[in-house]
């Protein structure tokens, strides 16, 4: 696995993002007036949105996918976390290019790839980031049922959307792909956004550590599971051995430095084929990227020749 050196901010941001460049402010407050109520100057006295405010970050986020992706309602409760657009999109690229690297440089688009977002949320943003740039399909597992009414309004409410996702309950808190994916169902990708953390306290700790604790009671559902994200993966990782030849290729994002390479070598553990790892984020502590396979060669060779070659 090679060593990611580190970039600047701006490198970090995928190529084919469309948030790689400075937003359009005047073109967002068109689409989204409310919005300048949450203007302060930045060092340089240019007009930019106060992101220290949740309302402004929820704002300037339904903006940008409506401006960038033509998600025009995007609407769901204040209690649940609103996701940054430019990092969410940057893994649906880079798994775009995860594609194109196992199809002799053709990306695979349309309507014949499949993807299974591992625990959606309300937001249902990986999902609606990937049908709209790469007219991908969807399967939006998630645990908490107002969630998946919330992602089903939305996508029902967005014409773009239409047919691409299907949102499907995940029955046990103790399963990750077991009771939403099919024996028979074959899958393109899988997407995973795990929780970090794994009580409450632990999550009044690192919150303090970060100066704020706005909202922390009502976002911590969504960052919480038992055994956190070490055990998550761990869980994880067990159940995508027992899919492995449902899926070309398994990712997850994985925050804690000391998960990178203990998740890597419990891959190889348990027999992993091939394994990536990507950084990715913005920030003093970027993620990574975890990607990983249990097709051999020939079998990766039936699944392009089968599945990709014969839908272009």
């Amino acid at each position: 696995m090679s060593k990611e050196k580190k970039k600047s901010l701006k490198s970090k941001i995928h190529s084919r993002n469309k948030n790689k460049d400075k937003y359009d402010l005047g073109a967002l407050l068109s689409l989204n007036a409310e919005l300048g109520n949450y203007l302060k100057p930045n060092h340089k006295g240019e007009d930019s949105v106060d992101l220290s405010n949740p309302n402004a970050v929820k704002l300037l986020n339904q903006a940008l996918l409506n401006y960038y992706y033509g998600i025009k309602n995007w609407n769901f409760s204040d209690s649940n976390i609103c996701p940054t657009i430019p990092n969410k999109a940057d893994y649906i690229h880079y798994m775009a290019d995860i594609l194109m690297g196992s199809n002799f440089g053709n990306l695979p688009e349309g309507n014949h790839i499949r993807c299974l977002d591992i625990g959606t949320g309300a937001t249902c943003i990986y999902p609606i980031i990937g049908a709209v740039e790469y007219n991908w399909n969807f399967i939006a597992s998630e645990i908490n049922k107002e969630s998946i009414s919330t992602a089903k309004a939305i996508i029902k409410s967005n014409t773009i959307l239409t047919n691409k996702v299907d949102c499907r309950l995940q029955p046990k808190a103790k399963d990750i792909i077991y009771g939403v994916l099919n024996r028979d169902e074959k899958i393109d990708i899988t997407i995973c956004n795990p929780p970090l953390y794994n009580s409450i306290e632990e999550v009044r700790k690192e919150f303090q550590k970060k100066g704020s604790l706005y909202k922390l009671l009502d976002h911590a559902n969504e960052m919480i599971c038992d055994g956190g994200e070490t055990k998550f993966l761990k869980q994880y990782i067990k159940e995508s051995r027992a899919f492995g030849d449902n899926c070309f290729w398994f990712s997850s994002l994985v925050s804690k430095p000391s998960n990178q390479k203990a998740m890597a070598d419990f891959l190889k553990l348990i027999g992993a084929t091939e394994i990536k790892a990507i950084a990715i984020g913005l920030g003093h502590k970027p993620k990574q990227l975890l990607i990983w396979s249990f097709l051999t060669k020939e079998a990766q060779k039936t699944w392009r020749e089968t599945k990709w070659r014969a839908q272009n």
